[in-house]
């Protein structure tokens, strides 16, 4: 666009509608006035969202970016309004979640004076930033934004936080936008090496045993049909991590389950048995792994990874395909030879029934008196037809969600992995569903974590936003509980919960809420939730001591796990 004179401030309005944003979540202070000012003339072009709190900004735009693929933007005032984006941030950054912060700041003259509403935000952010930069002059704007933008979505995907002093967003300056398109000594998208191709598909070709365990970075990557070919054609049994969960359909044949302390019997058993294990856009979380010193031994490692800094990091491979990972499937799949490995599927699906027997049976089909999780899950699965957008919190109901939901399509389950956030689910379901309005979207959280972001209840009331809010409340801190039982001899020190009458602050928020606590019930209040066009609070009592099964304590081996 040609160049014209304006505020800093109009500037920054400017930048995000060059960028396609449509959609940001904040919350107004002083040092990021002018900014909300200029929103208040663009609110035709650009809407806002008013949030109860600042991390529910960030949490609401990482729940819009997994949900839609796009960067979610967030935007808060100095001070301690900056300060509460931390959390959300340092969430995005170890998911690997594409989202620009912008935050005010105390003007140029001030800084380093210990000002009203004064922190370096640049410095507290930086360990959990893709990039940052503070700026200090309108100038500097269109540039740093474009920068800011590019730098979020490639890649690796991050947050990225700009910090906008508030002389450089009254100042006015002559305002072009230039998309940014590349950045010395950033490269995003590494070159791929065809010859680390063909040893991985020699590799895998003469595999008896060969195991595919995939990550987030099939759905970043945009690879999930090429996924999909790779496994039918070259045979081969495929388990995911949580964040790499809808990928592949859940029910589809040669998805052998869920990796990791909770995750399936026979993808862990069989992890230290397979001869080649190819790596798909995963990291080798400690969750997945256990204990590194015993964690496939026997077998050659083939890692197909985006970022550098994770390869050999955490397990040392055999071939390291080091590329963006649709890319890098598309230019494998020639070199795959048909196969169907029977002899090695039967193994899954031997190790599959003694989890059905042991743990599966029992939870989604429970004779004891109490509602369990896991049931109300498969209750929320026959409803939604697998369907629906999954948005979970973090403790016992995070994995029996994602133990349990059925996905048909991609970029359906939507969760903190790597941080473990508490609070994340209620404002990443309002994110996730004015990103994707179409989908039903379900909110599964805990009594313990709801407590943690309650307020945007506000969020949704105000908004209107029709998202599903189902709380499994058992009274505790369920996953501290759980291992405060098996390994501290029940010696529930700060878990049990007094809870209040949530059914009480839904309706305080004019949401339609009901309460289950028989089995009977359940049925008819998920199918009235599911029908409703409107938002929908159910809380259901499920068993106090209802544990999570299959599990790994920390630092086992993968191999050591228990199913009860």
């Amino acid at each position: 666009m040609g160049t014209k004179k304006i505020s800093g401030a109009e500037a920054v309005i400017r930048c995000l509608l060059e960028e396609g944003v449509d959609l940001v979540y904040g919350y107004p202070g002083g040092a990021i006035m002018p900014v909300y000012d200029e929103l208040y003339k663009f609110k035709d072009q650009l809407h806002h969202v008013l949030v109860r709190h600042e991390q529910g900004a960030t949490h609401a735009a990482q729940g819009f970016a997994r949900a839609t693929g796009k960067v979610g933007v967030a935007i808060a005032t100095s001070g301690p309004g900056a300060t509460n984006l931390v959390t959300g941030i340092a969430d995005a950054q170890i998911d690997s979640t594409p989202m620009v912060c912008i935050t005010g700041q105390v003007g140029k003259h001030l800084l380093g004076s210990d000002a009203f509403q004064e922190t370096d935000i640049i410095g507290i952010s930086t360990p959990v930033t893709k990039w940052n930069y503070q700026i200090t002059e309108a100038s500097e704007i269109p540039e740093i934004m474009a920068k800011a933008f590019y730098i979020a979505r490639s890649g690796r995907p991050g947050p990225v936080l700009v910090d906008i002093t508030k002389n450089a967003q009254f100042d006015e300056f002559e305002f072009s936008y230039k998309k940014c398109t590349g950045i010395r000594s950033y490269n995003p998208k590494p070159t791929l090496n065809i010859e680390k191709v063909k040893e991985a598909a020699e590799l895998i070709n003469k595999a008896k045993k060969p195991f595919i365990v995939f990550g987030q970075g099939i759905i970043l990557g945009q690879a999930e049909e090429l996924l999909k070919a790779f496994v039918e054609k070259s045979g081969i049994p495929a388990a995911w991590t949580i964040l790499g969960l809808s990928a592949l359909p859940t029910e589809y044949p040669l998805n052998v389950g869920m990796l990791g302390m909770h995750g399936n019997y026979a993808p862990n058993i069989l992890t230290n048995e397979c001869d080649v294990l190819i790596a798909l856009g995963m990291r080798f979380d400690d969750r997945v792994t256990g204990n590194l010193e015993t964690y496939a031994k026997q077998a050659k490692v083939i890692h197909f990874e985006i970022d550098a800094a994770e390869i050999d990091k955490n397990v040392k491979t055999e071939v390291a395909v080091l590329a963006d990972v649709k890319e890098a499937l598309a230019a494998l799949l020639p070199f795959i030879e048909n196969n169907a490995h029977e002899s090695w599927h039967n193994e899954f699906k031997e190790l599959y029934k003694i989890e059905l027997e042991a743990v599966i049976n029992d939870e989604l089909k429970p004779k004891k008196e109490g509602i369990s999780m896991g049931e109300t899950i498969e209750m929320i699965n026959k409803h939604s037809k697998g369907d629906a957008i999954m948005v979970s919190d973090v403790g016992q109901h995070q994995m029996f969600t994602c133990r349990y939901a059925k996905f048909n399509s991609t970029k359906s389950n939507v969760t903190s992995g790597g941080l473990g956030t508490m609070g994340f689910a209620l404002p990443a379901a309002i994110g996730a569903k004015m990103g994707m309005p179409d989908r039903e979207v379900v909110a599964i959280i805990g009594d313990g974590g709801f407590q943690m972001t309650i307020q945007e209840l506000g969020t949704i009331f105000q908004t209107k936003v029709p998202v599903k809010i189902v709380i499994l409340n058992n009274e505790f801190l369920g996953m501290v509980r759980q291992w405060q039982q098996l390994f501290f001899d029940r010696r529930y020190a700060s878990t049990e919960m007094t809870n209040p009458n949530f059914v009480a602050i839904a309706e305080g928020y004019y949401i339609k809420a009901k309460k289950v606590t028989k089995r009977e019930d359940l049925d008819a209040a998920v199918a009235e939730m599911m029908a409703s066009k409107e938002s929908y609070f159910l809380e259901v009592m499920v068993e106090k001591e209802n544990n999570v099964f299959p599990m790994i304590p920390t630092g086992a081996s993968v191999s050591d796990i228990r199913l009860s």
